[in-house]
This record gives structure tokens, sequence and C-alpha cells, in this order.
């Protein structure tokens, strides 16, 4: 049996014939560029959120840069970041001209540690970029108290946590915007790169509409500098049709996630954070085992596509070496980065191929 990590390909077939049509609608208005169809998905995105704007851009990364170009972030400013994340969350503050400050994560979310984060901010920090990672929500509420008191951004990379919440509050409510990122294996996915800032400040949201346009909201009528990262009207089509399936999709993913905790109970394995008022859509269904390179080999020579997200954190990645971090400045992060495993999760797994999976897994335990 071989069971992908997200199988994008039996989530597209039940969905085929609305995709098709909604492309084929795109090509027959030849409003490829800026198309009906982008606000559409940014009112029905921003809707399904709990947000009041949404911007669409060309990609997560591309989201990131612009909300922090948008807020006047660049050279002098630090911006705080988990160092455990995909390196794009860092990537974007480097692209501003700005640079990275890395704080550990907590050991039962995997989230930014806020009780590491006072001492994190120094004179220079103007933001805490903090990362709703694998599909949990960080202590959101926790962090903003302290932005608030600290009189600096709380931004939210929610590029995994579609429609998760805190209590009913949704993310991206608790700062003052939140990134998303529409990867193909995102929980919501395009077929291709796409993204989109969220908020509920409408003068931010003018701005960032500007800037992802070449600084206009008019044809010919530029008000600053931009940039060319419009969100793509065939991808905001592809997204539309998806989105009215997102919230079964969640709660399939989170019935998955309880099945995969009852059929690991007792196994050798930390289980997924879960927490009575978190509502963890978990885009990734990550475990915690020793041994985990073995573990790893074992499920992939059974055709089991596992994998790890992520093995290295930013602090010690080769890119950030001129920022003078050393092995042991974060702990919590590093042992994570050596135990992490994330098993095959979509909305579509079956039965079978969950027991197959943990099978495997008891095999090699």
């Amino acid at each position: 049996m071989k069971i992908p990590l997200v199988n994008l390909e039996r989530l597209h077939q039940e969905l085929r014939a609305e995709i098709d049509a909604a492309i084929a609608n795109v090509i027959n208005s030849s409003q490829y560029i800026n198309g009906p169809q982008v606000k559409e998905f940014e009112k029905n995105f921003a809707l399904a959120s709990g947000l009041k704007y949404m911007i669409g851009c060309a990609n997560g990364t591309d989201a990131l840069v612009v909300l922090l170009k948008a807020l006047g972030l660049g050279a002098g400013a630090e911006v705080i970041v988990p160092t455990m994340t995909f390196i794009a969350t860092a990537e974007a503050v480097a692209a501003v001209g700005a640079q990275a400050r890395f704080v550990d994560i907590r050991e039962d979310d995997y989230c930014l540690d806020f009780n590491a984060l006072p001492k994190a901010i120094t004179a220079k920090t103007k933001a805490v970029l903090a990362v709703n990672l694998h599909g949990n929500p960080a202590h959101l509420a926790e962090l903003r108290d302290i932005c608030r008191r600290q009189k600096i951004f709380l931004l939210e990379d929610s590029a995994q946590a579609h429609l998760a919440k805190i209590e009913n509050q949704p993310v991206g409510s608790f700062g003052l915007a939140a990134t998303f990122s529409f990867f193909p294996g995102k929980n919501l996915g395009a077929l291709g790169d796409a993204g989109a800032i969220g908020t509920n400040d409408e003068a931010l949201a003018v701005k960032l509409a500007k800037l992802i346009n070449h600084g206009r909201l008019s044809k010919y009528e530029h008000d600053v500098e931009g940039y060319n990262m419009r969100l793509d009207t065939l991808q905001a089509a592809v997204l539309d049709v998806k989105l009215k399936y997102l919230a079964d999709w969640t709660e399939k993913r989170r019935a998955r996630a309880d099945r995969y905790a009852k059929l690991l109970s007792g196994l050798p394995v930390i289980l997924p954070y879960k927490k009575e008022n978190i509502y963890n859509v978990y885009h990734l269904y990550v475990i915690r085992v020793k041994n985990r390179d073995k573990v790893l080999q074992y499920l992939q020579e059974h055709g089991v596509e596992a994998g790890i997200h992520y093995p290295l954190p930013l602090h010690l990645q080769p890119a950030y070496k001129y920022l003078g971090y050393q092995k042991g400045d974060f702990p919590v992060a590093e042992k994570c980065a050596e135990e992490f495993l994330s098993l095959p999760l979509c909305p579509l797994l079956t039965d079978e191929e969950q027991d197959y999976v943990v099978q495997k897994l008891k095999e090699i335990l």
C-alpha cells in the first residue's frame, strides 16, 4: 500500500467538474488579471475567516513581505520569529531589510514561547510574527497582551491555520493582520502558488491592496511605488470552488486526528497538543518519537510517505549563520526537530489507510 502525506489527486477528482468549469469561465472571459473571481474569493475567504478585509496576493511569502512593507518595517528594525517554522517567515523579514530575532517554542503547541518573549524584545523590536504551526494556534492572547504593553505589532503567520480558532475567536483577529498561504498542500490549496493577507483594519487593507498592485487602485494613477504581487484570477477561481468544502474538510481532518490519537494510545510517542478551547485544524498531524530517522525510513520503505516539519530550526540553518546563533540556544526547538514526524493526513484518508500507517508504526516501535 502507498499512502501519500497529502492525497491531492483524490481531493481534486471529487471536485474536478467544478474546478474545470471555474477555469473555463476565466478562459472564456479572458480576464486573467484582476478578474471578478479575485474579489469574489477575497470576500468569501474574509467571511469564512471572520475578518473584515482580505487581500489576495501571489503567494504566502509575498503576503508576509508586503505586510511588513505596509507597516514601514525595514533597516534597523527587528522582528521576533519562532525558530521552528518554514524559512519563508524569516525570509520575509530579511526581504524588507529588517532582521529576524529568533525565540524558542513551547513544548506543548510548538509555537512561539510567550514566556521567553519579553527577554527577546529590544529597543529595535517593532513586531512579533507568531506562527500558528501545524494548524494549531499559538498562545495569541498572551502574545497580544505582551505586544500591547511593549507597543509593538503582533502579526500572525497563518499559512497552516485556515479557520483555526481560540474560544471561537479566529486566528488573524488577535494581531493587526494575518497572512495565509494557499500552496497546493495547504488545507485550502491552489493549483499553484497563491496567498492572502487578512485584517480588520481598513486603512491597512487599502494600503495592502495598493502595494500588491503597483501602488494603485485605479489603472494608471499610482499613489506609491508598489509591487506586482497580485493573486492570479485562475487561482482565485479554483480557490473559491474549494473554499465551499473547507469547513467540511476541516471537520474530517479533526476526526482523523482524533482517530489517530485513539489508535496511537499506549505507544511510545508524544501526540499533538489538544485543548478544549483550541480549534486545531490539523494542517499536519505531527507526533514526536525517539529514533525518528529510523522510524521514518521504515515507514517510507513500506509505502507510508511520512515527513518532517521541520528537521532543522532556523537558527541552525546555514542561511542564518550570520546572525551568530549556536546549537543549544533554543533547546526545545532543537529537541523537537530531532523527534518530529508528520503522519499522512487529508480529509479523504480512509480507515484502511490509517490502520496501515499505525500498524507500520507499531512494527518499528
